[in-house]
């Protein structure tokens, strides 16, 4: 973060000098066109056969030579201007850096299968953010066989996310009318949400809609008043205020523009779980990701250098430190070992005990050999006094 402020400070300095220069470019250049016009209209106002004073002479001379010496500042100007944006630059080159390759892995993608599945997931992307042409010359040039049926939700949602952007209802409430059931199902506030919008719009018209919105309230929110009795309340409310405009009433909140954020976000997430996708596409999750990691991983990779200890960093599979991506990028449970510290993976998933206390199987190892003896193997467990034969854990799914 600090070098993109560095940066930017730059960046704020090159703009001001441009600023400067052009402010004060316009000003000469406007004072000599209008001394150079006056002269041109003197000269066309004397006579054809009328010679020059010399105080003319004089005056033309003077002309010349500012509009000489201008065009020589604004070139200096503009050559002074080219060390201040080389700053830039040098900003970036020693605040950024620019060889990533010791925090990637070259072999990753090196297998034709793990490229195949890398073009899938680029060309669904494409599919989601409604660029098809891309998608589809993307999979005829990697040999992807992309089924017509799987384009088509991407084309709608697409479609009617760029409706609600335009504050265009109606393909939206004609996607929930289609998708009622299942939207019902999973306790969805979709089309209550749509349908309110759609009763505010008409609110906003004044009383000379008021009967087109009662007769709407009538029509499309009574079957939400069980579930969403007061944001029902608060809608009648608003005709009690349509004389003097709901603007300076109570229920002024229902005028935020972020009403129509929320409603693009809440259908994404609506559709995307009726159709069993993820809100964010898995490309841009991992991109992301990346982001976020790589200034932690270049910073460690640094101090390994400085400290000579790169060779420490050998693991494949594993980052020599924590990286928190942030709550958005946690989508599942993770168990922590209490004994060991660890989080649980495939290789050392965690076990419950008979008791009912959960360690990794790492632990349950540990603990195991250093209670065995050549007659019986028994584990006492680290949190309560309850013994128990070590073959009785289970493997338990988080």
């Amino acid at each position: 973060m600090e070098a993109c402020n560095t940066v930017e400070r730059e960046l704020d300095k090159v703009l001001r000098k441009f600023e400067d220069i052009n402010e004060k470019a316009g000003e000469v250049l406007s004072d000599l066109i209008n001394q150079i016009e006056t002269l041109k209209r003197e000269l066309e106002e004397a006579p054809p056969e009328q010679e020059l004073t010399p105080s003319q002479v004089q005056i033309l001379k003077q002309a010349m030579k500012k509009v000489r010496d201008t065009v020589q500042d604004l070139a200096t100007n503009h050559r002074e201007s080219h060390n201040t944006v080389s700053k830039v630059g040098k900003a970036i080159d020693r605040n950024f850096i620019a060889d990533f390759a010791s925090t990637s892995r070259e072999d990753v993608f090196n297998s034709a299968e793990k490229t195949h599945l890398l073009n899938q997931v680029i060309c669904q992307h494409f599919y989601r953010q409604g660029m098809l042409d891309i998608a589809d010359e993307l999979a005829a040039e990697t040999g992807i066989k992309t089924e017509e049926g799987r384009k088509e939700p991407f084309t709608e949602l697409n479609y009617i996310l760029d409706c609600l952007k335009q504050r265009n209802l109606e393909p939206a409430l004609e996607w929930t009318y289609n998708h009622r059931d299942a939207l019902r199902a999973q306790n969805s506030s979709l089309e209550f949400k749509l349908h309110r919008l759609q009763f505010i719009r008409l609110v906003e018209q004044g009383p000379s809609s008021q009967a087109e919105a009662v007769m709407y309230a009538r029509k499309h929110l009574t079957q939400f008043v069980n579930r969403h009795e007061k944001e029902v309340q608060s809608l009648m409310g608003t005709l009690l205020y349509l004389p003097n405009g709901i603007q300076a009433s109570p229920y002024s909140h229902l005028l935020d523009p972020t009403l129509w954020l929320d409603i693009h976000d809440v259908f994404t997430k609506e559709a995307c779980t009726l159709l069993g996708l993820s809100v964010d596409s898995p490309l841009s999750v991992c991109v992301n990701a990346g982001c976020t990691a790589l200034p932690a991983l270049l910073n460690i990779k640094q101090v390994m250098q400085q400290r000579q200890v790169t060779g420490i960093w050998n693991g494949k599979d594993e980052l020599p430190i924590e990286i928190d991506l942030g709550k958005q990028s946690r989508y599942h449970s993770v168990f922590a070992c209490p004994i060991l510290r660890q989080q649980s993976t495939e290789n050392n998933p965690p076990m419950k005990l008979v008791c009912g206390h959960v360690i990794s199987r790492d632990a349950l190892n540990k603990l195991t050999n250093s209670n065995k003896n050549q007659f019986v193997s028994r584990l006492k467990c680290p949190y309560c006094p309850v013994e128990q034969n070590p073959e009785d854990a289970r493997l338990i799914y988080f």
